[in-house]
């Protein structure tokens, strides 16, 4: 299989999962924003993570929440500006990964459910 093949395959489900890491105390409310807004339609709320990064030169070592945010792939742009837009971070990370393969199930439930703004689930 060429590189072509393998990259037209990662996105032949059309379902993408969306990784954000935030300030605990902003997770929810970004979670809830994104579901609202019909960007996606679960996210994951993982409410300890330690990162250690450098940003402006510095070695930063902080407690964040890591989103695992499922979407679809076409509806990638409208969750990272609403993302972008809401957040705290000046530079937020907001990266995108190809689902190749599922539970026809699930993926139908998330093909079918981004895009429906609905109220937010009490977290």
């Amino acid at each position: 299989m060429t590189e072509q093949d393998n990259s037209s395959r990662a996105t032949a489900t059309g379902v993408s999962v969306a990784l954000c890491t935030c300030p605990p105390s902003e997770a929810v409310r970004l979670a809830g924003l994104v579901v609202e807004g019909g960007q996606a339609v679960c996210v994951n709320v993982l409410p300890s993570a330690r990162s250690i990064y450098r940003w402006e030169g510095k070695l930063e070592n902080e407690e964040e929440s890591l989103l695992i945010i499922k979407t679809t792939t076409t509806g990638f742009p409208a969750l990272r500006d609403t993302l972008a837009e809401a957040h705290p971070y000046d530079v937020p990370e907001i990266i995108l990964l190809d689902v190749a393969d599922g539970l026809p199930a699930y993926l139908d439930w998330v093909l079918g459910g981004a895009g429906e703004a609905g109220e937010a689930a009490d977290a």
